[in-house]
């Protein structure tokens, strides 16, 4: 009943009011009643004297009647008041028996000291004088009144000697009655109070739980406005409100959707945190830009996040100074470049900071490849052109006399030509192939007949340098396959070159052919038992003008494994080199089996 905070209240009130109103009423009653009830008491206190007086000033005579006499002084218990008969020397002449005395002694006493010390004479025979005086017991006052009777041409003054004490017990019952009326006032009160109160708390409830089910975002829900008065304008504002928050956060959903779509979709990795340095928005690029930094002992989620302390540094740093930081974190696998930003609010004040990350591993890698792709040009180029320079110069200056002279630098000048030729031709067909500018059809062709037909002619080639060549069909005759025959034996030529290259007298070169009928493809092997490769070189034999043995002057220019590989992803196949330094290397690559009819069967 009392759950509501409101309610509660409310009814506090009217209760408090109730007791208030007690009490207030109270007050003035003990301000205003005491005096009151004083006059009360001694008004009536004068009017009984005034009787008797006039009982004996209309028949003097009166005052000798034995039983007038007992009834003025013995009636104390029924006045409450003491009567003494005085003469001008406040001696008493009568008084009331010492056995109906309502008065204590003592009080009596007071009395009477006190009317000695002040003079009777001087009183108008039909005025009634009082005086109160303080008693000695605690809450009481002594009223005394008294008036002169002429009776004999003897001055006689009647007394009367009563105590007025301080209505305690009129003042109980007053409160008691106050109270019990409190009470059931406030009976009566609290069903009606509580069912006006209620009338007003329910719409209120109904407003606050609308209110609740808009901060937990249901903004669907509405008041009620059909109440009158403030009630129901209170309702209409918050449909209103809950109207346009409406409208706002649809606004923002698709402004924050459009701008997430875009923050994800950036290249970069963008991480926004807080004052503390502490990840708040972070997109997609963020989460995997650092995947290549292999990096150990990542104990915190900021390290997980971004796994290099000194970019949190610079986090740090830019909060505490307010200034953009930049830096650029390498490694042999991985390159990052970090730019970070603070972010400021309306005053100024440094709340945070963005970090824009940026994997610039290719970047680098491609621009150390431009480098040394010119630098090899540059160097393969001048060989060539300086020895045909060393050569002409001596011809025009016709220093070379002889014949015979003349005749062996013309043949070295055309072999200086024809390898400048060919190197340039190298080129210009890697550059086609890179970049899909060369076209060539790809179909089914017996690939076994192709391998006979190349040991025919690189036998005597090897033979002349003293190497072993022969050809192994290790799976027996293999299936046709698909690919364009002249393009797949320029790279079987490029491998045997290569392979008779490095091949050392007395050591051998063999071609392994397998069909792998789980992938449904041809493995061709050209296996070599030379020099090999170092495991530091292996990763960049493909790459353009590399040569893994510089230092022994071996010809070449470093394109061919390159055409190689281009022209293998061209059919997309793949080729792959297994080698141990001083043991001897081998060169794999796959031929798809072609799915048309064999039609060389």
């Amino acid at each position: 009943m009392f759950q509501s905070t409101l309610l509660r209240r409310t009814m506090t009130l009217v209760i408090g009011a109730l007791v208030a109103s007690t009490f207030l009423t109270l007050v003035a009653f003990l301000l205003a009643g005491r005096n009151v009830t004083i006059n009360n008491e001694v008004q009536r206190t004068v009017e009984q004297t005034e009787g008797i007086y006039e009982a004996i000033h209309t028949t003097p005579s009166i005052i000798t009647d034995e039983q007038f006499r007992r009834m003025i002084f013995d009636s104390s218990f029924m006045t409450n008041k003491d009567v003494f008969l005085l003469d001008k020397d406040a001696n008493v002449v009568d008084m009331t028996s010492s056995k109906r005395m309502v008065l204590s002694r003592e009080q009596v006493d007071l009395a009477l000291d006190y009317i000695k010390g002040s003079p009777l004479s001087d009183q108008n025979s039909r005025e009634v004088y009082y005086v109160l005086i303080n008693s000695t017991q605690s809450g009481e006052k002594i009223l005394i009144t008294r008036c002169m009777l002429d009776i004999d041409s003897e001055p006689l003054y009647i007394c009367t000697i009563s105590t007025v004490k301080d209505f305690d017990e009129v003042i109980t019952a007053f409160i008691n009655i106050l109270a019990l009326s409190t009470l059931l006032a406030a009976m009566a009160m609290l069903i009606p109070s509580y069912i006006m109160v209620n009338q007003i708390i329910l719409p209120i409830q109904n407003i606050n739980e609308v209110a609740k089910q808009f901060g937990q975002g249901n903004l669907s829900i509405r008041a009620d406005e059909t109440h009158k008065g403030e009630i129901g304008e209170l309702g209409a504002s918050f449909n209103i409100l809950a109207d346009r928050l409406s409208e706002s956060i649809n606004e923002l959903t698709i402004e924050r959707n459009r701008l997430e779509d875009i923050f994800n979709v950036i290249s970069e990795g963008i991480v926004v945190v807080d004052q503390r340095a502490v990840p708040i928005v972070v997109n997609n690029e963020a989460r995997t830009i650092f995947s290549n930094a292999h990096i150990s002992n990542l104990f915190t989620e900021r390290l997980q996040l971004i796994p290099f302390d000194e970019i949190w540094n610079d986090f740090d740093e830019c909060i505490a100074d307010g200034q953009n930081k930049q830096r650029t974190v390498e490694g042999p696998e991985y390159a990052y470049l970090s730019n970070i930003v603070p972010k400021l609010d309306q005053d100024g004040k440094c709340v945070g900071a963005i970090g824009f990350f940026r994997d610039i591993y290719d970047e680098q890698k491609l621009e150390r490849t431009r480098r040394d792709y010119v630098s090899n040009i540059s160097h393969e180029l001048r060989t060539p052109l300086q020895t045909l320079r060393g050569l002409i110069e001596p011809l025009a200056d016709g220093m070379v006399k002889k014949e015979e002279d003349k005749l062996r630098y013309y043949n070295i000048i055309l072999n200086e030509t024809m390898r400048l030729s060919r190197l340039i031709d190298d080129m210009l067909e890697l550059s086609k192939l890179q970049s899909r500018a060369v076209a060539f059809k790809s179909f089914p062709f017996d690939i076994n007949t192709l391998l006979e037909d190349l040991e025919t002619k690189f036998r005597p080639i090897m033979k002349e340098s003293g190497i072993n060549f022969k050809v192994k069909f290790n799976s027996g005759r293999l299936p046709t396959v698909m690919g364009n025959p002249d393009r797949v034996e320029q790279v079987l030529i490029i491998l045997l070159d290569n392979a008779k290259k490095y091949t050392p007298e007395g050591g051998s070169v063999t071609i392994y052919s397998d069909f792998i009928e789980s992938s449904n493809k041809v493995n061709i092997s050209v296996a070599d038992t030379g020099q090999g490769i170092h495991e530091y070189d292996i990763n960049h034999i493909f790459d353009r003008f590399f040569k893994a043995d510089r230092a022994r002057g071996k010809k070449g220019s470093g394109l061919g494994l390159s055409i190689a590989k281009e022209l293998l992803n061209y059919m997309g196949e793949d080729i792959t080199v297994d080698s141990t330094y001083g043991e001897g290397t081998t060169f794999r690559f796959t031929l798809t089996k072609a799915e048309s009819y064999d039609a060389w069967k």
